[in-house]
């Protein structure tokens, strides 16, 4: 008798059926390879953690779990500095700021996040004192891009771009180059998912920024 997991056992009368790449690509099967963060709750105040131990590249979550982030590979650090050094450019001519990957920031639900860029207007940043400035900016930035790396599950990207929303973020890029694809974030919309683009833009909050993709879907 053929034995199938979570299938009742197929009649003796009956072939088994035949097992091919169409019936193995399964949404969530094949769809999200990438691996699940390693989080954990620790005494420790978070700070004490990431002193003990700098190797790591660490986040915490509302809930207040560390969660471990694993480092990425070379082609994900190429694609993470073009997106560094377009938004960095144009902020220069902005009233605004950008940010790297290694920003820490604190968010109004008490999660400290590390978006993989960032951007926030003048205005805002400045009404930070010079304390708040140099430690965890205790600010949800106006715009952040989330990169998907090969060790990233794109849900555990979806589920950290509705937290961004959650604390006010206007906007939010999920950019997957794997499936060449931008997930939209914002407030006053839907999420909606762009299909291979050549770039992406949103004059409402980043006026004069577009984001070339050739590069990083390439």
């Amino acid at each position: 008798m053929w034995l199938f997991p979570f299938c009742s056992p197929l009649p003796f009368s009956r072939k088994p059926p035949m097992i091919t790449a169409r019936t193995l690509h399964k949404p969530g099967l094949l769809d999200d390879p990438g691996t699940r963060p390693v989080c954990v709750r620790l005494s420790e105040p978070f700070e004490e953690i990431v002193a003990n131990n700098p190797e790591w590249k660490m986040e915490r979550t509302a809930d207040g779990e560390i969660v471990f982030m694993p480092p990425t590979g070379g082609e994900s650090g190429i694609r993470n500095s073009e997106i560094a050094v377009q938004l960095g450019v144009w902020a220069r001519n902005t009233e605004g700021f950008a940010f790297d990957s290694s920003t820490l920031f604190r968010l109004p639900n008490g999660a400290l996040r590390s978006p993989d860029a960032s951007w926030i207007a003048s205005d805002r940043w400045q009404q930070l004192s010079a304390e708040e400035r140099e430690t965890y900016p205790p600010i949800a930035p106006d715009f952040v891009i989330e990169l998907r790396s090969k060790t990233d599950r794109l849900i555990d990207l979806q589920h950290k771009m509705k937290e961004y929303c959650d604390c006010h973020v206007r906007l939010g890029w999920l950019i997957d180059p794997f499936l060449k694809q931008v997930h939209v974030y914002s407030l006053s919309e839907a999420s909606v998912i762009l299909n291979e683009p050549k770039s992406v833009a949103d004059e409402m909050v980043l006026p004069g920024f577009s984001l070339d993709l050739s590069r990083i879907f390439s």
